[in-house]
């Protein structure tokens, strides 16, 4: 379990973090911009949560565990034989989430067009905390590139974004309330 005795330690103010196996790197990596935007995704589903209720709180609120685990796995560089083996994301956490969608998604009508982030302010922040979820997906797919990074990891974020899509229509009274983009209505 984490115990946090000390909130500062001095340790980055020239500008360099502590990775999850001990080792160091640069605020700007794009490893601690991945782990850092998993955090925000984490800090705005908080906010979406205030706007939810029952089943949907509740599912929010493991998912904010969920991020928490992702966020472990993204920083702590894979390593041969570690002495303790690190936090991963499994696809357990992908399936359970597949299953959630399917729930969610019953009975929401057919999309006929886009929908535009809106509607009621639970629903707004879903969306708000899908596109935040979508730009840490893209961070992790980058990092893939140049290091190695459990799969799942980026697996999880997709699935979750689509989470948070289906949440938020239902959140506009089942799809009703939803915002539809009309394509060129104001030229």
């Amino acid at each position: 379990m984490v115990r946090l005795t000390k909130i500062y330690t001095r340790s980055g103010d020239q500008g360099q973090t502590h990775l999850g196996d001990g080792s160091r790197t640069n605020k700007q990596s794009l490893r601690v911009e991945a782990y850092g935007t998993v955090d925000e995704a984490n800090a705005v589903t908080g906010i979406a949560r205030l706007h939810c209720e029952g089943e949907m709180d509740a599912l929010l609120g493991t998912v904010q565990n969920d991020l928490f685990d992702v966020g472990a796995d993204l920083c702590t560089p894979e390593q041969d034989a570690p002495e303790h083996p690190p936090l991963r994301v499994t696809g357990h956490q992908v399936e359970r989430l597949e299953e959630a969608i399917d729930r969610v998604n019953t009975d929401l009508p057919a999309l006929r067009s886009f929908v535009l982030p809106g509607g009621s302010p639970a629903a707004a922040h879903l969306h708000h905390a899908r596109t935040v979820v979508r730009r840490a997906e893209r961070l992790v797919a980058a990092l893939m590139e140049s290091a190695h990074v459990n799969p799942e990891a980026l697996r999880y974020l997709n699935r979750l974004s689509d989470l948070l899509f289906v949440m938020a229509r239902r959140a506009n009274d089942g799809g009703r309330d939803e915002v539809l983009w009309q394509p060129g209505a104001h030229r």
